[in-house]
């Protein structure tokens, strides 16, 4: 398969870095093409694959593009590959919707919108795609093996990209203020700094994998862990006074509601 890849950033690099070490293609069977040419340049050195120069030439060495630019230039990005024909277009640009990009790249292309996040830096993703109008199972079934290199992914309907984005897409930013929320908690009640940093990292990482790696509920995994009058207990009667649960859920919905309005500007 031949890849191209506009936009060099963390997350374009992260992917790449990713599909390369998946063995889904070589490093010579990618070209990128960055605005910036310190950034292409930099996923050359580190990467192998090759520079172009311009978005046109990786489009047309390609078959599958990765288009991982910020929404407000990705129209500008569009006019210039509309130009070319049926390609796979594979966007991370959020907020824009399948069919503005197909608009703007003149209806010649298939597309694929995808909701990523930042855990894909380090190949523990959690995203999910939507098919355009013209895209094909096996478009999904390239999506799917090229977003799995960098972790979990799955496929919605576009209408659900806004809770993906709320959810997974924004989700890291929770769990780190949470996991801030520990440390400082930890501090105030005499541990020392980096103790109180390593304990929250590993009760954060070590409760997920928990519930990855059993596969049961959440909810009867902290039944498990809640002593009747204990200190969880009471711990989670003083997060529930405060309305924990309805905290999260009002955030979460904050950021759909955000990614809606992002979409419609």
């Amino acid at each position: 398969m031949k890849l191209g890849v506009i936009g060099c950033g963390k997350m374009g690099s992260a992917l790449v870095e990713g599909i390369i070490k998946a063995n889904l293609c070589s490093a010579d069977d990618v070209i990128v093409f960055d605005a910036y040419p310190e950034a292409a340049e930099s996923m050359r050195v580190s990467l192998g694959v090759t520079v172009a120069s311009s978005n046109a030439e990786v489009v047309d060495a390609s078959e599958v593009i990765l288009l991982c630019v910020k929404p407000q230039v990705l129209g500008d990005m569009l006019e210039e590959i509309g130009k070319s024909e049926d390609r796979l277009l594979i966007s991370i640009a959020a907020g824009v919707t399948i069919s503005a990009i197909e608009a703007g790249a003149k209806h010649r292309h298939r597309v694929v919108r995808v909701m990523p996040n930042t855990p894909s830096l380090i190949a523990r993703g959690a995203s999910a795609f939507a098919l355009g109008c013209s895209a094909t199972d096996s478009d999904a079934e390239i999506t799917e093996s090229l977003l799995s290199a960098v972790g979990y992914t799955c496929r919605v309907e576009e209408s659900h990209l806004n809770a993906v984005t709320a959810l997974s897409g924004s989700g890291p930013a929770y769990i780190f203020l949470m996991i801030e929320a520990l440390i400082a908690g930890g501090i105030e009640h005499g541990l020392k700094a980096d103790i109180a940093r390593d304990l929250a990292l590993h009760t954060v990482s070590g409760a997920a994998e928990l519930v990855i790696k059993t596969g049961e509920d959440p909810a009867l995994l902290r039944e498990n862990v809640t002593s009747p009058n204990g200190t969880t207990f009471a711990a989670l009667e003083s997060l529930r006074s405060e309305d924990f649960e309805g905290n999260i859920k009002r955030a979460i919905a904050a950021a759909a509601d955000r990614s809606r309005e992002l979409g419609s500007s």
